[in-house]
């Protein structure tokens, strides 16, 4: 029943881990990556499309990104898509390809994106500490077994939570080092 407990506990751990690292992907760098336009949709004939699975994303250097859809009367709804977005990035529509120019952050950009890498982080461990609190919760309910045992399942629980913090602390440290890279 503990083992139950805690298993479950850390599958939830590493599901808000996987998510934080998720959103850190979002926050630009300065560097052009598709993955920058993942969280985008555009409708495609009546449904919210990820522009990935409508188009060819490449990245000739470090700051371009080529958008080539295979319906190219799409190329509107890309670059509105686009625009509305919250990148903060004017997209170049030639007929053909869409092409995203990445400006380099400017010092003061570079800061707030920072402050998004720490405020990310800080909801994935509070997500982690919440998660911990289920557990302990759990742990206490559970009938039948020994205050030894329910004590040393919530030590165990403890190290698990601590592991996850640190992965958290180590995925914005690499972030945060990424953005303020020049």
């Amino acid at each position: 029943m503990i083992d139950d407990i805690l298993k479950a506990s850390e599958e939830r751990m590493k599901k808000a881990l996987e998510h934080v690292r998720h959103e850190m992907v979002s926050i630009r760098t300065g560097r052009a990556t598709p993955a920058l336009l993942e969280p985008l949709r555009v409708d495609y004939y009546g449904t919210p499309t990820p522009i990935s699975q409508m188009a060819q994303i490449t990245s000739p250097d470090a700051r371009m990104l080529v958008i080539q859809p295979w319906d190219k009367g799409m190329l509107g709804a890309i670059e509105k898509a686009i625009q509305k977005s919250e990148l903060g990035i004017n997209p170049t529509n030639d007929g053909n390809v869409i092409r995203l120019a990445l400006p380099h952050p400017t010092e003061e950009r570079r800061k707030d994106l920072v402050k998004q890498v720490h405020q990310r982080a800080e909801e994935g461990r509070v997500a982690v500490r919440n998660i911990r609190r289920d557990g302990m919760d759990q742990l206490k309910r559970v009938e039948s077994v020994s205050e030894a045992d329910i004590k040393r399942g919530q030590e165990r629980l403890e190290k698990i939570t601590s592991q996850h913090i640190h992965e958290v602390d180590e995925v914005s440290k690499q972030k945060e080092t990424e953005v303020l890279e020049v």
